[in-house]
């Protein structure tokens, strides 16, 4: 597992996306060096298994699940990701109570 300390956002415009994604946003560890690629899709583009090599995660979501992914980023701690069983995974690093609400 590797802990996600900082990220950024691309958003691609055109029909198509770019490389058949529609957005990214690149995860970065506490080394400030990069562990993952969030891809995200719209409906009908190319839809890549996730892949892990040289470290770097590539996991792929549909478009529909990027506001999702960013509000883990901005409202939860610790956020970590990994890759198993050929795919990614990505999600508090803890448990956390019922109801708590974010501070």
């Amino acid at each position: 597992m590797a802990a996600v300390s900082k990220y950024h956002i691309l958003v691609y415009g055109g029909p198509d996306g770019y490389q058949t994604n529609r957005a990214q946003i690149a995860l970065y560890g506490t080394s400030g060096s990069t562990i993952a690629y969030v891809r995200f899709n719209d409906p009908g583009m190319a839809f890549e298994a996730d892949a892990s090599a040289g470290g770097i995660i590539k996991m792929h979501l549909p478009s529909t699940m990027f506001q999702s992914v960013l509000d883990i980023l901005r409202n939860e701690k610790p956020v970590q990701i990994y890759f198993a069983s050929g795919r990614a995974f990505f999600g508090t690093g803890t448990t956390e109570p019922v109801g708590e609400g974010e501070a």
